[in-house]
C-alpha cells in the first residue's frame, strides 16, 4: 500500500498542512497552536488545576507546566492556590488572555476555513464530524 493510501501518513500530513494555515494566522497574537488550546480548555468556565487541564488536553503534567510558565510570561493566565486544597493551582486566563483567545481563536477559524476551502462546506463539516466520531468516547 503506497504511504499515502495509509491514514496515519494522511493525518500527518493534512495537520502540518493545517498549521502552515493556522500559525501564520495566530503568530500577530504571539501564540501557536498549542498554547491556543490551553486558553480553550482553561476558558471552559470551571476553574481547573494544571494537572486537569492536562489531563483535557492529553498531555503530561511536566509539558502542561512549561507551556503555563510562558503562558504566564506573557500575561496570558494567572495562578492561585486552589481554595480547598493548597497543593494545588487553579489556573485562569486574565483579561488580557481572554482577549488573545478571542482574537486567536477568529483567526484560526479563518485559517481553518481557507484550508477547507478545497472541500467546500457541506464535505469540511462532513469530515469534522467524522473525526469527531473516531476521537469519541462513546465506542
Amino acid at each position: 500500500m503506497a504511504s499515502v493510501e495509509r491514514l496515519g501518513y494522511l493525518l500527518k500530513h493534512a495537520h502540518k498542512r493545517l498549521i502552515e494555515f493556522t500559525g501564520p494566522a495566530m503568530a500577530p497574537y504571539g501564540i501557536d497552536g498549542r498554547e491556543l488550546a490551553v486558553l480553550t480548555v482553561l476558558a471552559g468556565g470551571e476553574a481547573l488545576s494544571q494537572q486537569q487541564a492536562a489531563q483535557r488536553l492529553g498531555i503530561d503534567r511536566t509539558t502542561m507546566v512549561a507551556l503555563l510558565d510562558v503562558l504566564e510570561a506573557k500575561g496570558l493566565v494567572g495562578r492561585r492556590t486552589h481554595p480547598e486544597d493548597r497543593r494545588k493551582n487553579v489556573v485562569e486566563l486574565t483579561p488580557s488572555g481572554q482577549e488573545t483567545l478571542r482574537d486567536a481563536t477568529a483567526a484560526s477559524n479563518a485559517a481553518e476555513g481557507e484550508f477547507l476551502t478545497r472541500l467546500g462546506t457541506a464535505d469540511a463539516r462532513r469530515l469534522k464530524d467524522m473525526l469527531g466520531l473516531l476521537l469519541s468516547e462513546d465506542r
